[in-house]
């Protein structure tokens, strides 16, 4: 992806995320109903409240129409659980996000009156927002409220976001219990917890007696009229302080006069003290109901476990998949429901459809019951199932857990799932995926053994001064570039108050191919085995995303022939060439739209007008309804002109011809081909473009530019592997101290759900040219930083790396990380590469730690290519693996704490051997009584390989 200007939506995109919960409104109680069936944190902390808004209602400046928060963290798609809820006077939606993420406020359409953007906010701070105005990047850090005030303005509202604290009671479900519900605890009556307190509506007339409690009376969590309180009776909208069982003097109980619908709150204070409101019903429920059935609670399911489903992971067609669960006894009957999911697009569509029902059959297993079933599969696809399980009267369904995954608006990361009621609403479920791919699926052996250098060639080396772009003659968009004297100059951000001008992407460094050539025997010392470059053709900014000519390089980058000299000298030290475009859209200064006029060619928008007779016409859709936009562009952006994909003359030119785009750069040398933004472009075509590469050389690699769970696109017949964002997300925030059991799951799931070449031939990144450098996200903002903040940063950085280099997939080194370079959202993180000989100051002890580990990767096959399952141990710090290739056992052990862990883990069945070699010092270390004692230094990492 590139950025194109100051409104761009779908660039930058940053480190994400996760669950998304859809706010309910606000008033006297404001807050938001949860899908989840039980809060799941754990850290009591002090409630906040919401900022404050005016007290007089208005009706919605924007009539029926919905907001949305829309940004990197769900494809800046429309999600239904990222609708804003309007109450009153303003709109309120609360989700959680972590990381630092780009995006904006806006309706369905991006209409011109509903598009809102705007500067960095500050917690708790009301920011001004603007129509049209460019990405606002937030540090996400969990659940966050947010708050867009129309007050002052339609055209400028204002937006506050503040961090919601984590549920008081942790994990304990509460519940309203007394005359109502006969003192029971039913699903009806619980209260789910939203930011700032527990809520729950209800329809209740009349008087009743009753308590908050869990569902087993515990006396610290069970919350009634205190001792010393003259009554139990509350009064609608006033806070009532509350008591606990466990109190001196127990807890009493509340009455209240019910009048029919009602939203109930218990809010806790930083000491734990609760208070109790009833008012008017305000509060919107999205969420189910628990259950509370004991049969129901029983049934468990675990898709990682072949005792429960068989085969493990991804299947080819024709594959019969056995399914089952166990259970109490007590269930009256059982369904496996089986459904395909939609393809389309950008993968955010939410959509199945239902192949079959498995009717299961009952088997005694102990105290048990086991229903099992089976189903083949008999085409290719993405799947979707569930068990339907019918207790008594009552329908229940177990499906897939509510774990977030990375960039993916469907929550669940199989395993182990939820029972649930059934919802009233098939978009409530949570489907298990199952992932049905072509039998003679086959991704080029070599992908599992690649080691990627990843350069955006403008900023890593100056090869050729007599090339470079000079304002004087060079232009971007029919104006003047900027050009950096001095190579260590930070890139230019427009409107920063860093002295360019008001256009971005338009600053030039003088990076080139000579510079690559120059630079390729360091880049093979460093370990890499395959070079992949951001596009190199003919473009008139500085990431040439905007091509102009797609099959001529770029003058300023150099010719054809030094591109072939490129892919000839990397061949004579074992590099492969990876090449990067878009098909989903040009530039329009470019040959084939020319909108200045500035090609002998005449092109599809010739001058600013519409040219049906140009060659190139129907490459492109326009439509006069609105002279100023005659045609769509990426992103939103004029400046680069969508391309027509079901053009038959675009197909041919772009992989049909023998000469087209496809063909002619393998030609030149490249092993294969990286495409940007592929869930724009349609199936049909990448199914013909993977046809047209693969017939002319089986061997190479294609590599799809997706962000989210990508399994669409590894059923054989469109790509073979893709940019890992999901594991760049999981092992930062594994490397930044996360919780390993939870940012875990997003790894667990493109194991079970990818076919195993796929899962052996992802890109695994961690830096890339779209989002913030690693260095970055690690901590490392500023030079002027402590120097004890910085090493952190890169210690940060060197575990990453070392799960890189020890996990299967291809690592995936983006320029200058490996010497200590940070950066921000575009464009820092393009930074320029730090030669000591312009001036530079790359770390060399960093360097030298990146090439002990690509060398412990090359020296090991077992790294490359052994076997991979779950985790042998896994703790809220430490993960440990074991792999096997023929005879040879390796231990991969992995610390994100910053003290140093010793664990025992006891060899797996069938591994005899008796001592193992450190993979990085040599040293060695003995099995105990068929046990590995592990010492895993601070924020780093230990292979151990059997010997």
């Amino acid at each position: 992806m590139e950025r194109t200007n100051s409104r761009t939506r779908l660039t930058t995109a940053r480190s994400t995320l996760a669950v998304l919960v859809l706010c309910a409104a606000g008033g006297l109680l404001s807050g938001c109903g949860s899908n989840d069936d039980t809060p799941t944190t754990t850290s009591p902390t002090t409630p906040t409240t919401p900022p404050p808004v005016t007290s007089e209602c208005v009706a919605s400046p924007l009539g029926d129409r919905a907001l949305y928060l829309r940004g990197g963290f769900n494809s800046w798609g429309v999600i239904e659980d990222h609708k804003f809820t309007y109450s009153c006077n303003h709109y309120e939606l609360v989700t959680e996000i972590s990381g630092s993420n780009d995006f904006k406020v806006a309706d369905e359409s991006w209409s011109s009156d509903a598009d809102f953007g705007g500067a960095k906010p500050s917690s708790g701070v009301a920011a001004d927002l603007a129509l049209g105005g460019g990405n606002i990047n937030y540090n996400f850090s969990g659940q966050q409220r947010f708050v867009l005030d129309f007050t002052k303005s339609k055209t400028s509202p204002t937006l506050t976001i503040t961090d919601c604290p984590a549920a008081p009671l942790g994990a304990t479900a509460l519940y309203i219990r007394g005359g109502m519900n006969s003192w029971t605890a039913t699903g009806e009556y619980q209260l789910k917890y939203s930011c700032d307190a527990y809520y729950a509506n209800v329809a209740v007339t009349g008087t009743n007696e009753f308590k908050i409690a869990d569902a087993g009376w515990t006396a610290a969590t069970t919350f009634g009229k205190p001792t010393a309180a003259t009554t139990g009776l509350v009064t609608a909208e006033t806070a009532y302080t509350l008591a606990a069982d466990s109190d001196t003097g127990g807890a009493g109980n509340l009455s209240f006069a019910f009048t029919g619908e009602h939203t109930v709150k218990v809010a806790f204070n930083g000491a734990g003290v609760g208070s109790l409101t009833i008012g008017p019903k305000t509060f919107v429920d999205h969420g189910a109901a628990a259950v509370t059935d004991p049969i129901a609670l029983s049934v468990n399911f675990d898709s990682r476990d072949t005792s429960y489903k068989a085969p493990f992971g991804a299947v080819t067609s024709g594959t019969a998949v056995k399914l089952g669960f166990t259970a109490k006894p007590g269930v009256t009957s059982a369904n496996l429901v089986i459904e395909k999911r939609a393809m389309e697009g950008n993968y955010d569509k939410l959509s199945y459809t239902e192949v079959t029902r498995v009717p299961l059959t009952k088997a005694t297993e102990g105290d048990l019951e086991r229903w099992a079933g089976s189903y083949t599969y008999p085409e290719i696809g993405v799947f979707g199932y569930y068990f339907e399980v019918t207790v008594g009267d009552k329908v229940f369904l177990y499906g897939n857990n509510k774990n977030p995954v990375y960039w993916t608006a469907e929550k669940g990361s199989n395993g182990i799932g939820l029972i649930v009621n059934k919802p009233g609403e098939a978009k409530s479920i949570r489907r298990y995926r199952q992932t049905v791919y072509k039998p003679d699926f086959a991704v080029p052996d070599w992908a599992q053994d690649a080691i990627y250098y990843y350069i955006f060639p403008e900023r890593f080396r100056n090869g050729d001064k007599s090339n470079d772009p000079t304002p004087k003659n060079d232009k971007y968009l029919n104006t003047a570039i900027e050009f950096h004297s001095n190579w260590l100059d930070k890139p230019y951000l427009p409107g920063s108050g860093d002295g360019s001008d008001a256009t971005y992407n338009n600053d030039f460094f003088g990076g080139d191919i000579a510079g690559i050539i120059e630079k390729l025997d360091y880049i093979a010392s460093l370990g890499a085995n395959t070079l992949y470059i951001n596009p190199v053709f003919a473009a008139g900014s500085n990431h040439k995303y905007d091509t102009a000519d797609y099959k001529t390089i770029d003058p300023h980058f150099g010719t054809n022939a030094d591109f072939v000299k490129l892919t000839s000298e990397a061949a004579k030290r074992g590099l492969r060439v990876i090449l990067d475009t878009s098909l989903n859209h040009s530039g329009s200064d470019s040959i084939y739209f020319d909108k200045f006029s500035r090609y002998p060619t005449l092109g599809a928008f010739e001058g600013g007008s519409i040219n049906s007779s140009s060659p190139y016409a129907s490459w492109y859709s326009f439509s006069t309804a609105d002279p100023a936009k005659p045609y769509d562009g990426w992103g939103g952006s004029l400046d680069m002109p969508n391309l027509n994909k079901n053009s038959p003359s675009f197909r041919d030119y772009a992989y049909g011809a023998s000469d087209s785009v496809a063909k002619l750069w393998m030609d030149r040398g490249i092993a294969g081909w990286r495409m940007d933004v592929a869930p724009w472009v349609p199936d049909d075509f990448w199914r013909e473009w993977r046809v047209a590469v693969k017939g002319k050389d089986a061997n190479a690699l294609t590599v799809a530019e997706t962000w989210f769970d990508a399994s669409k696109f590894f059923l054989g017949d469109e790509f073979d592997t893709t940019m890992n964002y999901i594991f760049r997300d999981a092992i930062l925030a594994y490397a930044n101290g996360g919780n390993a059991k939870d940012v875990y799951e997003n790894i667990e799931l493109m194991r079970e759900n990818y076919p195993q070449q796929v899962f052996f031939a992802l890109m695994n990144l961690v830096s890339s040219h779209d989002v913030a450098r690693a260095l970055d996200q690690f901590g490392y903002t500023s030079s002027t930083q402590s120097a004890a903040s910085i090493a952190a940063a890169k210690q940060k950085l060197r575990l990453a790396t070392f799960v890189q280099m020890a996990y299967p997939g291809s690592p995936s080194i983006y320029y200058g990380d490996e010497v200590g370079v940070t950066g921000g959202a575009d464009p820092y993180n393009r930074a320029t590469y730090p030669w000591a000989d312009v001036g530079g100051t790359p770390d060399t002890a960093l360097l030298a730690d990146f090439k002990s580990l690509t060398k412990m990767r090359q020296d090991n096959a077992v790294l490359r290519r052994g076997s991979f399952g779950a985790p042998l141990l896994i703790d809220s710090n430490v993960i440990v693996h074991g792999r096997t290739l023929g005879s040879t056992f390796a231990v991969v052990a992995t610390n994100n704490s910053t003290s140093s862990k010793e664990v025992t883990v006891p060899l797996p069945a069938g591994v005899t051997a008796t001592r193992f070699r450190n993979a990085l010092d040599g040293s060695t270390v003995s099995v105990a009584a068929g046990s590995l004692k592990l010492t895993i230094p601070a924020t780093y990492g230990v292979v151990l390989v059997s010997q």
